[in-house]
């Protein structure tokens, strides 16, 4: 492996896109639990969220032990608060929306997602959003309106819930993105565990407390397990990159939950999805191996 070699994938540029893919195949996986909790078993969405992310909790009480009370210590708990009150009501509009519409459409509706950030990332954080970012986001977003097909007789207003998690973990992205130039990405992954829970039981009681047995128990501790380790990586890939730069690759996505929607449910997107897709992997490689080349023109 030559010099030139070692400098991508030391890139943190190539960091950041990895864990964003790695968190996208939790995500993915996660998707079909949440899918066939709704849709086959009728576990209502608000008991799903509140379970999903107690599980999670539990399952992450290891770290908040060996971490201690200091993963807790930080001078910003407004914006822990808000960016877990974004992200609550994300988790409640994305689950509802699973058990109405086939993942694949769901996917393709919250991948508008990239527009809040982007636009959020320049207005609030003052990142630099350059040609090649725009670019690279346009096209992902024309990708999945080419398998999408909005103007379809099968499109209904329950898909926009979709849109609405889109906009809601938009801004609690932006949030993230703010905190983890002061906090580490422990902290802000502990935070968010901790505080889902309670905003998450509150929205089960209103919506109809039920406590999971037999396979929905077993299938909400896997989708507690998988929020945990997803949630994780997507704090890492923001810490290891501008928010801008690493959102187009949460464009992924979208060809895996295709394929888990398929694998799982028997799910048959139209026949323009394989070209939406080639759009979308085309855009966030293109994007990849422009920010690689910056790093390392900038490094020699």
């Amino acid at each position: 492996m030559n010099q030139s070699s070692v400098s991508v994938l030391r890139s943190r540029a190539v960091v950041g896109a990895g864990f964003m893919v790695l968190a996208g195949i939790a995500f993915a996986i996660l998707n079909v639990v949440t899918q066939w909790l709704a849709m086959t078993l009728g576990f209502p969405p608000a008991s799903t969220a509140f379970w999903q992310y107690g599980f999670a909790l539990i399952l992450s009480l290891p770290l908040l032990f060996r971490l201690g009370l200091r993963a807790m210590k930080t001078a910003y708990p407004v914006r822990h608060i808000l960016r877990v009150l974004l992200a609550a009501f994300g988790v409640q509009a994305w689950i509802t929306g699973l058990a109405t519409v086939p993942i694949w459409q769901a996917i393709a509706l919250v991948m508008t997602s990239p527009f809040f950030i982007i636009i959020g990332a320049r207005l609030f954080l003052g990142e630099t959003v350059g040609r090649d970012r725009w670019f690279a986001t346009l096209t992902g977003f024309v990708g999945a309106m080419i398998i999408l097909q909005p103007w379809s007789d099968s499109f209904t207003l329950a898909a926009l819930l979709p849109v609405l998690s889109a906009l809601l973990w938009g801004g609690s992205s932006l949030i993230m993105k703010n905190l983890t130039h002061y906090e580490a990405p422990e902290t802000v992954t502990v935070w968010l565990l901790v505080l889902l829970t309670p905003i998450n039981a509150g929205l089960a009681v209103a919506g109809g407390f039920i406590v999971p047995e037999g396979l929905a128990l077993w299938l909400l501790l896997a989708a507690g397990l998988l929020t945990a380790i997803g949630q994780y990586l997507l704090t890492l890939a923001y810490n290891a990159a501008d928010a801008a730069y690493v959102q187009p690759f949460d464009d992924l996505k979208l060809p895996l939950n295709v394929f888990a929607g398929w694998l799982v449910f028997g799910y048959a997107p139209s026949g323009y999805l394989w070209l939406g897709a080639l759009l979308i992997l085309g855009a966030s490689l293109f994007l990849m191996l422009r920010e690689a080349g910056k790093e390392t023109t900038v490094a020699s």
